[in-house]
């Protein structure tokens, strides 16, 4: 008799077999209600197995919560690659494959009441109506005018409940309950014109080919479909054993290179063949550009673009999730959770912008969207494409070994020059201003003053929000600093508060040192909120707006805020990472990079590829129309690999140097890297902690396998915690997880430490 392996929800990774009722069509994914002990509960099915003798019954499941499997059999494959890859629980990936809005209860669809006029009625009926009951009148009368004779029951007013009753008893309406989708953009206020493809370039035509190319030869059926067990995710240098019909596609396009309409004319191409398009992008920022433009090119159907980023509310999500599960959207745009999207017959990956780091993720589980883009391609045979104008140096590496098909943009799509890039040495500013602190050059205000004239835009760069970066007393030198975290507090003018950017601590701005009591305490460095207030004391008649994550707390506050700067109701746009990259506004001809150094000099072997790309990215928002673009650098380090090589566009060259270094030194994409993290409340013991797992990790070591030494993270302390971490590579991430999981589950740990394993490490603060 068959009996169904169940994961119950919950915080708990509980795993129970119950026996399958005849007659109840039980599959792997299905969402089933469970006896628990005393009470019922839900749970997810993970495989349908042959009972064992057990010497006692099965308790048999109750019922199906959903009549369909809510996750299909490969995503579900996914999902146990992803647990067995990334060292995480069954239950954390499930929840990840099935968000909360989808698992819990307290979600279901919108369900409304509307009144539909079939038949008009008899003159004499009306006549009759009209003096015996005046609101049912009118309602008939409303009926009769509004499109298809048909209104919401809501929408006819306070008290119209009863009047309704009357006429449906009286044969003269109907009554009818329907779902009502909660649209995330129902209330923008633009109206979205359809458009038309755009001609392409010889360069886009040869990506468009080549994509379509790799499109055909996944259509060809494998006879031997690869298995996901066991396997190295096929992005940087350990999948020997994959057996793909057709390599992935890195396109590198610089910016403003069309890259978009490729992906676009690719989409329509997958439309066409009845399949399904599934879109990641890094930040919900480029979600509303990437969603117009999608929504405007795929307009002749209704409603087939949906959306999944964090900022829905449950309802949206819920609504959004099953339009995708019941193949209503055939096009799915989203942040890195959207790789889960449960889409039908996915004929094409996109994953723009695919050197991002949001792509990682920073809570169990840590998986990488990019990377488990890649997977899923391969297990639905499907094509999938990854672009940037400055590709991550592993995605690069597989095309340089072969194993990802590599096509080029290097001229933009308009025919436009890239923008000049000047870097200004802020040593001799400073010089200049007798030691104060400069935040705008002299070159820079210029420019500034000069594009205003002219009425064009520009955007000023600068990663670091808040108005200073620290409030420190000259004479002792004391710093205010986060109680629960190593680090200062930055000094918020709005709100007139220190807040704590790591824990999200706030305090009270103190009027003397309070240490030593000096009124004279001084505010240290600089933010976007000063940056905002210079400006507008250098340029008053400019029109000044900011983008970070304090100004866009409001839902909709960033669309809202880039549709002004489109329509040229803004002269000067600051902002953080959130403007970086994807963004296209044609009339911005300057870009002003506050401070390049920010990121440049910290603890990460990947600070230099970071900061080149960054700078790339934000110089790539200038000259993107007809008019040409200038790019002003501010640093105090102009002689950087990292900023000489964005000044030039000069991609190839970073990378060989990059590589190069990467290969002497033994790190990715030439090993894999994984970081071992212990935290606690008591220092002593996530140190202690951290040294035990170092000394048993290093017996019977796999062959291969580098270990490093216990430290105290860069950021000591987060959170209230103390941190220390050590680094492990090898060549095989498969027996680097094994090795690592194999000892956690021999060590006991102290109550009161947390020990966390993060397989291919982004992150090292």
């Amino acid at each position: 008799m068959p009996a169904a392996r169940v994961l119950i929800d919950g915080p708990s990774e509980l795993v129970f077999d119950y026996a399958i009722p005849d007659g109840l069509p039980v599959v792997p994914g299905c969402r089933v209600r469970v006896p628990l002990r005393n009470k019922s509960s839900n749970g997810t099915v993970l495989d349908v197995v042959e009972s064992r003798d057990l010497g006692f019954a099965l308790r048999p499941l109750e019922s199906l919560s959903d009549p369909e499997p809510l996750i299909t059999p490969k995503l579900l494959e996914a999902g146990r690659w992803i647990a067995g890859y990334y060292g995480c629980s069954i239950e954390s990936v499930i929840r990840a494959l099935l968000p909360e809005a989808v698992r819990t209860e307290d979600n279901s669809a919108k369900v409304r009441k509307f009144v539909t006029l079939d038949t008009d009625p008899p003159p004499e009926v009306l006549e009759k109506i009209a003096k015996r009951a005046p609101k049912q009148s009118t309602i008939l009368a409303l009926l009769a005018v509004a499109p298809d004779r048909k209104m919401a029951l809501a929408d006819l007013g306070d008290g119209a409940s009863a009047s309704v009753k009357s006429l449906v008893k009286q044969g003269l309406v109907r009554l009818t309950e329907e779902e009502v989708r909660r649209d995330p953009e129902a209330d923008g206020s633009e109206e979205i014109l359809p458009d038309t493809p755009i001609p392409l370039n010889d360069e886009q035509q040869a990506a468009l080919e080549a994509i379509l190319a790799a499109s055909a030869k996944s259509e060809v059926p494998s006879d031997n479909p690869p298995s996901a067990e066991g396997r190295t995710p096929p992005l940087i240098t350990d999948h020997r054993s994959l057996i793909t019909p057709a390599k992935p596609v890195l396109l590198h396009g610089v910016t403003g290179s069309g890259k978009t309409e490729v992906y676009l004319q690719a989409a329509r191409h997958t439309i066409d063949q009845g399949k399904t398009v599934l879109v990641l992008v890094p930040e919900i920022s480029l979600t509303p550009q990437t969603v117009r433009r999608f929504r405007a090119r795929f307009a002749d159907v209704q409603n087939q673009v949906a959306v999944l980023h964090s900022n829905l509310s449950q309802g949206e999500r819920f609504d959004e999730w099953h339009r995708i599960r019941k193949g209503i959207a055939r096009i799915v745009i989203g942040a890195r959770s959207a790789v889960f999207a449960p889409l039908p017959d996915l004929g094409l990956i996109i994953v723009d912008e695919e050197h991002e780091n949001s792509y990682k993720q920073d809570q169990v589980p840590r998986y990488h969207g990019r990377d488990v883009a890649v997977l899923r391609a391969s297990l639905e045979n499907c094509t999938i494409v990854l672009g940037s104008a400055t590709p991550s140096l592993e995605s690069f590496q597989n095309t340089l070994e072969g194993k990802y098909q590599l096509v080029r943009l290097a001229k933009r799509a308009d025919g436009q020059s890239l923008p000049l890039i000047r870097v200004l040495d802020m040593k001799l500013e400073k010089q200049k201003q007798k030691g104060g602190m400069a935040i705008l050059s002299d070159r820079l205000r210029v420019a500034l003053e000069q594009r205003l004239e002219k009425n064009e835009q520009s955007i000023l760069f600068l990663n670091r929000r808040g108005f200073a970066r620290s409030l420190q007393c000259p004479s002792c030198g004391h710093v205010c600093t986060c109680p629960h975290c190593a680090l200062a507090l930055t000094y918020h003018r709005e709100d007139e508060r220190l807040m704590c950017h790591i824990c999200g601590h706030q305090a009270v701005v103190p009027r003397k040192c309070p240490e030593c009591r000096d009124p004279a305490i001084a505010l240290q460095g600089y933010g976007t909120q000063k940056v905002e207030e210079v400006l507008a004391k250098v340029l008053p008649k400019a029109k000044i707006a900011r983008i970070d994550a304090d100004a866009m707390r409001r839902k909709n506050a960033l669309r809202d805020l880039l549709n002004a700067f489109q329509a040229r109701k803004i002269d000067i746009l600051i902002g953080t990472q959130m403007i970086a990259k994807g963004l296209h506004f044609p009339n911005v001809t300057l870009v002003g990079i506050l401070n390049a150094d920010i990121g440049l000099h910290v603890p990460d072997f990947r600070a230099g590829e970071r900061v080149f790309q960054l700078l790339t990215q934000v110089a790539g928002r200038a000259g993107r129309g007809t008019l040409e673009g200038e790019v002003i650098v501010q640093t105090f380090t102009p002689h950087s690999p990292s900023i000489q090589f964005a000044r030039h566009h000069d991609f190839d060259g970073f990378a060989e140097q990059e590589l190069d270094m990467r290969r002497q030194f033994r790190f990715p994409p030439f090993t894999r890297c994984a970081v071992l993290t212990s935290r606690s409340t008591h220092e002593r013991r996530a140190e202690f902690t951290l040294q035990t797992l170092h000394r048993r990790l290093k017996e019977d070591l796999p062959p291969g396998l580098e270990l490093g030494e216990p430290m105290p993270s860069p950021l000591v302390r987060s959170h209230g915690q103390f941190r220390f971490q050590l680094m492990l590579r090898g060549p095989k991430a498969r027996s680097l997880t094994k090795h690592v999981q194999q000892v956690l589950q021999k060590t006991t740990l102290p109550e009161d430490v947390t020990v966390v394993f993060d397989m291919d490490a982004l992150s090292f603060t």
